[in-house]
């Protein structure tokens, strides 16, 4: 893990962000002071589970997969995060350790607020306890959908779900279509909960139908409408 110069909150593109906003200049300038920021290569971990959660994860730079291992080793994607999301509050919250790993899918750069600054937003601040409640209810929202969707839709239909999952999360505002996006296919697995080799298969078969291309771990989706109509049809 590498040291880098630290972004000043005051001045964070994000600053804008549910979190970041909620806080007073006084309090960003004791972010700043607390906090450290480290560089990530792509597929190191940044905390992992089962670990003693000792601050907040906030990413200034890169895509990041929050991935849970089972007791049979497979692991399974829970959450994709991008620049300017936060990580690992559940757990500060709750006083437990991590529940699941961040991984960076590309090289990051992440900001670390110690464990003591975070508890002390929380609890001075009210508009920022408020913007956390509406950050976890909206998680859990998501999760219960995407389990539900597992527990009743086709592996084929969750698929074309998560090629627009991650073109939603990871696509930047002023970038045009098609998306295109390098993951290798064990993460597209982890994402679906299924087997490696099916989504090869699947992803073939989408190929075939005009709705994505591929070049080695790249997809880039060509037809998300025809996507969304697949990924809806048992909704």
């Amino acid at each position: 893990m590498q040291r880098l110069n630290t972004p000043f909150c005051q001045t964070c593109p994000h600053r804008k962000g549910p979190l970041l906003s909620c806080c007073t200049p006084e309090e960003l300038d004791l972010v700043a002071a607390h906090k450290s920021v480290h560089h990530y290569q792509k597929g190191q971990t940044i905390y992992q589970q089962d670990a003693a959660a000792l601050g907040l994860y906030c990413v200034y730079q890169g895509r990041v997969k929050i991935a849970k291992t089972g007791g049979d080793n497979k692991e399974q994607i829970l959450h994709l995060s991008r620049q300017g999301d936060v990580l690992g509050f559940r757990a500060l919250l709750s006083g437990s350790r991590y529940t699941s790993s961040a991984v960076a899918l590309e090289d990051c750069v992440i900001c670390f607020v110690p464990r003591p600054d975070f508890l002390g937003l929380v609890q001075t601040n009210m508009q920022f306890s408020g913007a956390l409640m509406q950050l976890l209810a909206r998680l859990l929202g998501e999760t219960e959908e995407r389990l539900l969707h597992q527990a009743y839709k086709p592996v084929r239909e969750r698929l074309a779900e998560a090629l627009l999952l991650v073109q939603h999360t990871f696509r930047r505002e002023d970038e045009e279509l098609p998306f295109r996006i390098a993951l290798p296919r064990e993460d597209w697995a982890a994402l679906v909960g299924t087997a490696k080799e099916t989504v090869s298969r699947l992803l073939t078969e989408f190929k075939e139908d005009g709705m994505i291309a591929t070049r080695g771990s790249q997809i880039t989706i060509l037809q998300p409408a025809r996507l969304q109509q697949l990924s809806t049809r048992y909704d």
